[in-house]
């Protein structure tokens, strides 16, 4: 390889650390109005009137829009392929409001400032209703949120069950009795907020043809198109979406919430729109982790193989059903594709609560599933006296094996066979072990009062959904040859533009420099479904990768002809005929333009891909706790991946490094309350605890090489898979430091101290 594995300079770079104005609010506009949006104090009420005329009336207050400006259009803010497996259950503006932070009008005025003035001065006359907040209470069906007749897609709305499902492979009772060892245990994961650097902001104007442009920070442009001209009731051909730089999404950005309220204003007032929401707003107004509580039950046979797996996933989506049925999918999916197991089951809920609502995020549910399975394992192989790397190894799914339950259960809709044809999950667990010390701390002493302890757990994820996910690109060749990669996938500042011209210049034997970059913009660039599911590097790819590939065999041709040779060979950017003679790409782009052919070298392609090849990690953790305290402090994490061939290392590293702090901040410190009334108590960075740069521990993150034979030059995704193994990783050491085993999440110290306590 020439370019792939190799390391290469961000294709935005440079722009990036100049501080160039690349990101969405980095534009002026003239006659610009400010949206701000007034929220709903209560966890659920109807709104019998509301009275605009105050703020309408105040000096700059432009237009102020509620319920009664919308037709009752119901729709889902997830960004997802189209049937959206999502229950569209949101209106715009509702006349109902379903958790504190729910949608209630929004003021356009000539300054932020004035438009939030003008918010006091909106009326409304609320009739409370009775609120629920607990996904089991909810299920008892004794206040029902979505009482509505036009939401669809809604599973049982008497019970407020957004979304379930029920998947069994063999016969697990039977197995599970038949089985020499029985385990089980229930697990539980919080609200946890995806916390990017750049909120949600959005601009929309019309342009110079009377065409509604929309300039957002969104991982789904095309979806936004889509969604927008469907709620407001116009054609898809009078939209541009353009999405500049963004400052991070993690799922956050894959969901339409702003886009909708800006077009509208601005169909409203003919002006220009701007709406961002407050650092405030990110945490009870846009969206989070899906809650989960996971029971699990494993039994094994008598060499210590699994006979049968049985789960059951609670989830609580809030008021709202964005994503419920696809991330419970995921949790299941992935889980229970890790290990072989011929028996399993699983049942799923996704319930309605008058709380904000979940969405996306990194690792789409997979996090969830892997914090109870991977804890679990390490109870068994604690219980039997085995190393919990050993029991591991003699479970984990092989090169070669099928995994039966991607086939029954995809994402929304029947799943596609799947086989495992690459994996370095041995080799992960190997150097991980060797890397953290395995056998000196876990079997050394625990004295003392501050006592350490190691703990292990593996995962695995997918690369994009099999059957769904679709990327185009368009390529163009330039007289200088270089070359223009016009592509719909969207680069949430992961690099995929670098990963992508880094393909395109393999196959093209060109420098990286060479291939100019254009992103998700719905007007000039092909269709792609998102940023999302680990699906860039591996379908956007091997679109980049087929479109090369069509270049690189106009190339071979056009210079033969011109060379006046039969055979021929392309190296280095070079022709080269079989009699010696060579012709550069610069000359036959030139020719082919002005004097022979008179034709543009250019090439479409699109890629779908009907495998999902999951990459592999093991994670270790090394903690130390301290019992008089209850605090926990992470010493180092070690993240081994199989993310098969490494497109490029440096990015890699940056994918597992950034991916660490999310989990451990899932383990230790990251969860939002909410009083008794519904109300969110924590929303801001100094009473909610992400892990920063003081906080962070010593990191050693490794990738072993492995050749996917599906993905383009033996790539998997790399982006989602290091956030499943932290928050087992350090769950499991804790154990192993001072033998309190933890099943909530995250972990709180006066818990710790009562489980210690109890020990003695």
């Amino acid at each position: 390889m020439k370019v792939i594995g190799k390391k290469t300079i961000r294709v935005d770079g440079r722009a990036l650390v100049k501080g160039k104005p690349v990101f969405t609010d980095d534009v002026e506009i003239q006659n610009l109005l400010h949206l701000k949006v007034l929220r709903s104090p209560h966890a659920h009420a109807r709104i019998k009137s509301i009275d605009t005329s105050e703020a309408l009336a105040m000096e700059g207050v432009v237009a102020v829009l509620t319920h009664e400006d919308f037709p009752p259009h119901y729709f889902t803010t997830a960004g997802q392929g189209y049937p959206e497996p999502s229950p569209r259950d949101m209106l715009v503006l509702d006349s109902v409001v379903r958790f504190v932070g729910d949608r209630v009008a929004v003021v356009a005025a000539e300054s932020r400032e004035l438009a939030e003035n003008a918010l006091a001065g909106i009326k409304v006359d609320y009739e409370l209703l009775p609120a629920v907040f607990d996904p089991l209470e909810s299920m008892a069906g004794s206040v029902v949120i979505h009482p509505e007749q036009g939401a669809t897609g809604i599973h049982d709305a008497k019970r407020n069950i957004a979304a379930h499902f029920n998947v069994e492979i063999g016969n697990v009772e039977k197995a599970l009795e038949e089985s020499e060892h029985l385990y089980e245990g229930v697990y539980s994961t919080p609200y946890v907020q995806q916390a990017s650097i750049e909120p949600h902001v959005c601009l929309s104007w019309w342009d110079e043809n009377d065409r509604l442009v929309i300039r957002t920070s969104t991982q789904v442009p095309f979806h936004v198109r889509r969604i927008v001209a469907e709620v407001l009731d116009l054609p898809i051909y009078k939209i541009r979406v353009i999405k500049p730089r963004i400052g991070g999404g993690f799922g956050g950005k894959q969901e339409i919430l702003n886009e909708e309220l800006c077009a509208a204003v601005t169909l409203k007032t003919g002006f220009p729109a701007r709406l961002e929401f407050t650092r405030e707003e990110e945490f009870y107004a846009a969206r989070t982790r899906h809650p989960q509580t996971v029971k699990i039950r494993i039994g094994l046979k008598p060499d210590l193989t699994i006979n049968a797996m049985d789960m059951n996933i609670l989830e609580n989506t809030g008021a709202y059903g964005a994503h419920a049925l696809t991330v419970m999918s995921v949790t299941a999916q992935k889980t229970l594709s890790l290990y072989r197991v011929p028996n399993v089951r699983v049942d799923a809920n996704a319930v309605y609560t008058n709380l904000p609502v979940a969405g996306a995020y990194r690792g789409y549910g997979a996090p969830q599933g892997f914090f109870a399975l991977e804890v679990l394992m390490d109870e068994i192989a604690h219980d039997l006296g085995i190393d919990p790397i050993v029991l591991r190894h003699k479970n984990y799914v092989r090169v070669g094996d099928e995994i039966p339950i991607a086939k029954a259960l995809g994402e929304g809709r029947e799943g596609v066979p799947i086989k495992i044809l690459s994996s370095g999950l041995e080799e992960c667990l190997e150097e991980g072990r060797k890397l953290v010390g395995w056998e000196k701390i876990r079997t050394e002493p625990k004295a003392g009062v501050v006592k350490r302890g190691v703990g292990v757990a593996i995962a695995a994820q997918g690369s994009g959904i099999p059957g769904i996910d679709m990327g185009s690109v368009f390529l163009k060749m330039n007289e200088d040859a270089s070359f223009n990669l016009l592509a719909g996938a969207t680069d949430l500042g992961t690099g995929s533009d670098t990963a992508l011209a880094q393909i395109a210049a393999e196959v093209l034997e060109v420098p990286v420099e060479k291939i100019l970059v254009y992103s998700a913009d719905t007007d000039l660039t092909p269709f792609d479904t998102g940023a999302y599911a680990s699906s860039t590097t591996y379908v956007s790819g091997g679109a980049v990768k087929k479109a090369a590939e069509k270049i690189k065999t106009q190339l071979l041709e056009l210079g033969k002809k011109l060379l006046g040779v039969k055979e021929a060979t392309i190296q280095d950017g070079y022709v080269i005929g079989d009699n010696g003679e060579r012709i550069s790409y610069r000359e036959i782009c030139t020719r082919t333009f002005y004097t022979d052919e008179q034709t543009q070298i250019m090439a479409t392609a699109s890629h779908i891909s009907y495998d999902s090849p999951p990459p592999f990690n093991a994670t270790f953790a090394d903690v130390s706790v301290d019992t008089e305290t209850g605090i926990v402090k992470v010493n180092k994490i070690v993240s081994v991946t199989d993310s098969g061939r490494i497109i490029n290392p440096q990015m890699a590293e940056g994918q597992a490094e950034g991916a660490i702090p999310q989990s451990l901040g899932m383990a230790l410190s990251e969860y939002m309350v909410f009083d008794e009334k519904g109300a969110p108590l924590n929303k801001d960075f100094y009473q909610y605890h992400i892990y920063t740069a003081i906080d962070m521990p010593e990191i050693i993150t490794k990738f072993v090489s492995t050749n996917e034979p599906t993905g383009p030059f033996g790539a998997k995704a790399a982006a989602e898979i290091p956030v499943n193994g932290p928050a087992p990783a350090v769950i499991n050491a804790i154990y192993n430091a001072c033998g309190v085993r933890i099943r909530k999440l995250p972990v709180a110290p006066e818990e710790l101290l009562r489980e210690l306590s109890a020990q003695n």
